[in-house]
């Protein structure tokens, strides 16, 4: 916005100083000049001539309001001359050096707007307005520079997940091209099965876009029931890896997205399911519902996990070792959406490691208000 240029904020603070100590000084001036004049007659007195002999050494002088304004007026101006100086230069340094702080923090703006995160205030001193605001401000860049890095990873490893279904794709059509007698059947599945994958990540990625904006409609949804509905959707999936799914709890009315809620329950249950003991594993899904929010436990058995390696789970396309398995393996999205979900109804995400193995995931959400 272009702006018509104005005075600056050091040369206001400095007028204004001055005008203040201006104005204290006449004040100042004028109780001492209307204190002088209660004394000071109007006009000389002169007393009658006395024979006898005089009570003074000499003749007695007593000025008038003439003689006093004549002394006092030429005084007071100057003394007002030295007080504006003296607060137009005193005004300018305390100015600038109130302002210093200031200045700091708009060259740090400005490197922000052309680009560069690395930066910091880090403004020293005890703690003010103006270290609060430069505090602030740190912690917005360091938010800004690890938002900025996160995009720039998910970016990345978003173009080669989707650049591999595609690459090979490629390769087993120009396969196919080169040998006209391969038989094409084989060919069909494997370029069925690829596309499929290409397809559940693109609508992955759609999803999590969504979430992340958080434009979505809000309505009353019961948590226990989302998980009882994503428990018997995914019931023929844990039959066929052998695991056993136990649901237990009480109802947790929430406000939200039934859609995205269910999703998010529906990914936390298929991650259990997917990453757990090669047979006889089991899938602990609870809810509870406390004062002030509503609580989703999903526990799962397994093999054990370095806290260190579950905290990175929820990264976009990160895997655990030794977590992936050969089918419904997923595109490595499904905990970064259980996260953009949970942050898009103000709830949190903890990943726990289970002391036997296996992860416990609890999502908290605020519980909604009885209507």
């Amino acid at each position: 916005m272009d702006r018509e240029p104005g005075l600056s904020v050091r040369l206001k603070l400095t007028l204004s100083y001055a005008g203040f100590l201006m104005v204290a000084g006449v004040m100042l001036l004028a109780v001492v000049w209307l204190f002088l004049l209660r004394y000071v007659p109007e006009e000389l007195y002169t007393p009658p001539a006395s024979t006898g002999p005089p009570s003074w050494p000499g003749p007695l002088f007593v000025p008038d309001r003439s003689d006093l304004l004549e002394a006092f007026v030429p005084k007071a101006a100057a003394m007002l001359a030295f007080l504006l100086m003296f607060s137009l230069v005193g005004g300018w340094v305390l100015a600038g050096s109130m302002l210093a702080p200031l200045t700091r923090i708009t060259n740090a703006t400005r490197l922000t707007a052309n680009g560069s995160l690395s930066h910091r205030i880090q403004l020293e001193g005890r703690q003010d307005e103006f270290r609060e605001l430069a505090d602030a401000f740190d912690t917005m860049l360091a938010r800004l520079e690890a938002h900025d890095a996160e995009q720039q990873r998910f970016a990345a490893n978003a173009s080669h997940e989707l650049r591999t279904p595609l690459a090979i794709m490629q390769t087993l059509l120009d396969v196919a091209r080169n040998d006209l007698n391969r038989d094409t059947g084989e060919l069909v599945d494997r370029l069925h099965l690829i596309n499929t994958r290409a397809i559940d990540l693109t609508e992955a990625l759609l999803l999590l876009s969504r979430a992340n904006q958080g434009s979505f409609a809000r309505e009353h949804v019961d948590l226990s029931l989302a998980a009882e509905e994503a428990t018997e959707t995914l019931l023929p999936l844990a039959e066929k890896h052998g695991v056993t799914i136990e649901t237990a709890g009480d109802q947790a009315p929430t406000v939200g997205s039934h859609a995205l809620l269910l999703q998010l329950t529906t990914n936390l249950v298929h991650n259990a399911i997917v990453h757990n003991l090669p047979e006889q594993g089991t899938v602990w899904v609870t809810t509870s519902a406390h004062s002030t929010a509503v609580v989703l436990t999903v526990e799962n058995t397994g093999q054990k996990l370095a806290p260190r390696m579950a905290s990175t789970l929820v990264e976009p396309f990160q895997r655990g070792t030794g977590r992936t398995r050969t089918d419904h393996a997923g595109v490595g999205l499904g905990l970064a959406i259980v996260k953009s979900i949970a942050q898009a109804h103000d709830g949190t995400l903890t990943l726990t490691p289970r002391p036997g193995g296996g992860l416990r995931v609890t999502v908290r959400l605020p519980a909604a208000s009885p209507q």
